[in-house]
């Protein structure tokens, strides 16, 4: 893992376009400070596709909105740094954030609704995009529109471009919402959990045609969700995050095939299999009240496997492989030795992944 820096501007290595920096984000409430992101660091790398998962409230879309420089009225930025191109975006004016969000960095959001005008033809929302970004004529932006609407996979662009949003099907908006992202050319692309309101055919199209642009255009991806079924063809890196930090974090065969964190552990078993004998398994109990942070470990009151440290004192991460940290203390030289209880779960998911 990386080490805290105190500069408003770095030389980062040539692979890495994103830098979160120990980024801590509260929000004030009327009952005190909910502590929605604690002290979170990562790389993201070009053309890259890094999903960040945990279940609601664990501090990812407030991290994708940190990024994107669109929290709430109400949040506050107690520390941390946001490099993006080597200079802190968290210390430039809202003037010049306002040049880098949409132009540089774009974001897709999970109802389509909510980022669509609806009273706006769909065509309108388009070409005022381009117009405002590449200075186009309005012919010259509504052929590029219709252009992103085929890209997307609308059918019938050229009939669909004088439509209003309520004319589409909910899995048609979101294509026309990446088309609108696309339009500006952004070098990375934050998708803050976009699947979630499609039924789950629609939801397969949605992400093989975000992975195909990533190809196509060599695009860099944050991709946000609460399923860690969906990342497993989608993402080069996994960051498991739980009440506001990260807990483990690893290339997506490492998070999937030799995970090490309880949470981790307990996402896997919750997650959907083709063969799957019984019911699924729920993650007992709830997550903590971020009003009143745990003094330890967060996921202690919900991990069997908690020991008396967990309830006492923070872990560390620990060094799995190069490229593989786990916050947990059954990493500990001193810790019992625990089989993994995802063990015959990653035996059928290989299995499975053999057969398709």
């Amino acid at each position: 893992m990386m080490q805290e820096t105190r500069q408003d501007r770095i030389e980062m290595p040539e692979d890495v376009i994103l830098r979160v920096d120990n980024l801590t984000v509260s929000f004030r409430t009327p009952s005190g400070l909910v502590r929605a992101v604690r002290g979170i660091s990562f790389d993201l790398k070009r053309n890259e596709t890094l999903c960040i998962v945990g279940e609601s409230g664990s501090g990812k879309s407030v991290t994708g909105r940190s990024i994107m420089g669109i929290l709430a009225g109400n949040a506050i930025i107690d520390a941390g740094h946001i490099y993006y191109d080597g200079q802190d975006l968290l210390k430039l004016k809202e003037a010049d954030f306002y040049k880098i969000r949409g132009s540089r960095i774009g974001m897709i959001f999970q109802d389509p609704l909510s980022s669509l005008n609806p009273i706006m033809k769909v065509g309108k929302q388009l070409t005022e995009a381009l117009i405002l970004k590449n200075k186009m004529t309005k012919a010259e932006a509504k052929k590029r529109a219709i252009e992103l609407m085929h890209e997307v996979g609308i059918p019938e662009p050229e009939k669909r471009f004088n439509q209003y949003p309520f004319q589409f099907s909910g899995g048609v908006r979101q294509r026309i919402v990446i088309a609108i992202a696309l339009s500006m050319e952004p070098e990375i692309l934050i998708c803050d959990e976009p699947t979630t309101a499609l039924d789950v055919t629609i939801q397969a199209q949605i992400l093989d045609l975000i992975n195909k642009l990533k190809r196509e255009k060599n695009r860099t991806v944050i991709f946000i969700t609460h399923d860690l079924g969906v990342v497993a063809n989608m993402a080069d890196r996994v960051a498991v995050m739980y009440a506001g930090k990260i807990v483990e974090y690893g290339k997506t065969e490492e998070i999937f095939y030799d995970p090490k964190h309880p949470y981790t552990w307990a996402l896997l078993e919750s997650m959907p299999a083709l063969k799957q004998k019984g019911q699924l398994r729920a993650i007992p109990g709830t997550p903590p009240n971020m009003l009143f942070p745990p003094k330890g470990d967060a996921f202690a009151p919900r991990n069997k496997y908690a020991m008396k440290i967990d309830f006492e004192k923070e872990p560390p991460f620990f060094k799995v492989t190069d490229t593989h940290y786990a916050a947990t203390w059954l990493l500990h030289p001193n810790a019992p030795k625990i089989e993994s209880p995802v063990k015959d779960l990653v035996r059928r998911v290989r299995g499975e992944k053999d057969e398709l």
